[in-house]
Formats: structure tokens, sequence, C-alpha cells
């Protein structure tokens, strides 16, 4: 993918990662636990369009 799908998928994770992690009540704070909730929201995000691109 180029560089702006990637930074869009980027935020869009990220807003993602904040939102499952408020879900389960979990919370981080500091640059390293923004930076994880970041990364666990991206990868989420990148293994579902990953499925869903494999169905079609």
């Amino acid at each position: 993918m180029g560089m702006m799908i990637n930074l869009v998928v980027g935020l869009i994770g990220a807003v993602l990662g904040g939102w499952l992690f408020g879900l389960l009540g979990l919370s981080f704070g500091g640059f390293v636990g923004t930076l994880i909730v970041a990364s666990v929201g991206t990868i989420v995000l990148l293994l579902v369009v990953s499925a869903v691109r494999k169905k079609t």
C-alpha cells in the first residue's frame, strides 16, 4: 500500500485501539502506553482488512 494509505490505517487503528482498550476498561498513560494502544489497534485493523480482502 502507499504511504498515505498506511498513515490512514495507522490513524484509524490508533482510534480503534483506544476504543477497544476503553471497552475492556484498560488504560495506559504516557507515550509508551499510547504507542502500545495504537499499535494493538492498528494490528487488529490490519488483521480485519486482511481477512476481508481474502474473502473477496
